[in-house]
């Protein structure tokens, strides 16, 4: 199996703010697929029952997962659609994976594209896994398992545009929740209608909420989802319209919304915690020179008990070049920010990621999908343990 080997370094040693200067960050990238379609989608859960977390990939014409630790390859399903695929989402409930797919991708065709299906865990899991449509909205593009109360889950899937949307214009997209039936069609019910033109949404812990609430990163700024009972209503929490977002803890323990704004955009933006009111009223950018930022999260690579940020793009920037971005904080309030590490250096032109602790060593790494590199890498986190 070929193996790249790249190493990312702290950038500066500067103490800012109080903070102190944090740890270099020290990342391995082993290649575990070069010859990709596009890489479209990940999800991280335990395929096989061993109790390792392995890989899920959702490409143009298939569907596969890596097998952890050795990441053999299997594929699950061939082509499900004359389009592409364009999403996955996989989670282990109740003892065994639940996986589903979005496919029959194309933006353009906001009437007759977009298709969902669950698939059918098999005896054998390096088998073919048996699929079955499920209803679909047209421009399915991202879905997730939301957890409920106790351990039940249903799924979320967010259409790129509205039905018969033209320009971003016209009727709200029809953000709907399926619930997992064995054997059957999944029934759905309406999440949210009102947004227009929704890139991706995070599933999060919210205070006051049993199970998960979610953000959505749409036209109209991102928005925060949460249910009682039947209910759901969105509240808005930042005013730009982005395309990623994701939620963060700060070194003074409160919370942070990061996006990357604006859809398919150029900068990576924190909005700290702001009881009184949006808060992207202390919005701070972090870079503005990503060219189609496509991939964020955000969690603590260096051991520090709060969160950084990771941010990936996918065409060359202004320096003819992709990768993956590394940001700490410099200010305890979120206030400020610098770049700490440049984790991939035009290796990775990032469609997906995310970030797992994939061998069990308390340190999350990264596994990324290229769009056009056509490639997976996981990047595992060797930073050196607090002395």
């Amino acid at each position: 199996m070929p193996k790249i080997r790249l190493f990312a370094f702290a950038a500066t040693t500067l103490v800012a703010h109080g903070l102190p200067e944090p740890p270099p960050a020290v990342f391995r990238a082993e290649s575990l697929d070069a010859k990709l379609g596009i890489g479209y989608g990940l999800a991280i859960t335990d395929i096989d029952g061993d109790g390792k977390p392995d890989i899920v990939l959702v490409d143009a014409k298939e569907t596969v997962w890596y097998h952890n630790p050795d990441w053999t390859k299997h594929r699950m399903t061939g082509a499900l659609t004359k389009l592409d695929h364009v999403c996955v989402a996989a989670c282990e409930i109740d003892g065994k994976p639940e996986v589903a797919i979005g496919a029959g991708w194309n933006p353009g065709d906001t009437r007759n594209s977009g298709a969902v299906f669950s698939l059918t865990t098999p005896e054998d899991r390096r088998a073919e896994w048996p699929a079955r449509a499920q209803h679909h909205e047209p421009t399915v593009h991202r879905m997730h398992w939301v957890k409920e109360s106790g351990q039940n889950h249903f799924l979320a899937v967010l259409p790129l545009h509205g039905c018969n949307n033209v320009n971003t214009e016209g009727d709200g997209i029809r953000f709907l929740g399926y619930r997992p039936q064995a054997d059957k069609e999944w029934p759905t019910f309406l999440i949210n209608g009102d947004f227009h033109l929704a890139h991706n949404f995070d599933p999060v812990p919210w205070p006051g909420n049993e199970g998960e609430a979610m953000l959505v990163a749409c036209k109209e700024g991102v928005h925060l989802i949460e249910s009682s009972g039947d209910e759901w209503t969105a509240k808005p929490m930042t005013a730009k319209g982005s395309g990623e977002v994701r939620l963060g803890k700060l070194p003074n323990g409160q919370r942070m919304i990061a996006t990357i704004e604006p859809f398919h955009g150029n900068e990576v933006v924190v909005n700290p915690e702001n009881p009184g009111g949006l808060w992207s009223e202390k919005r701070v950018v972090l870079d503005d020179s990503l060219k189609q930022g496509h991939a964020l999260s955000a969690a603590d690579f260096l051991g520090l008990g709060h969160d950084q940020i990771i941010a990936g793009w996918r065409e060359p920037d202004a320096n003819g070049k992709v990768g993956i971005r590394l940001y700490v904080p410099t200010a305890d309030d979120g206030s400020a920010w610098k770049l700490h590490a440049t984790v991939d250096n035009n290796t990775m032109a990032c469609e997906d990621f995310k970030v797992a602790d994939l061998n069990g060593d308390g340190k999350p790494d990264i596994i990324a999908a290229g769009r056009a590199t056509r490639n997976l890498i996981v990047y595992w986190n060797e930073r050196k343990a607090a002395q």
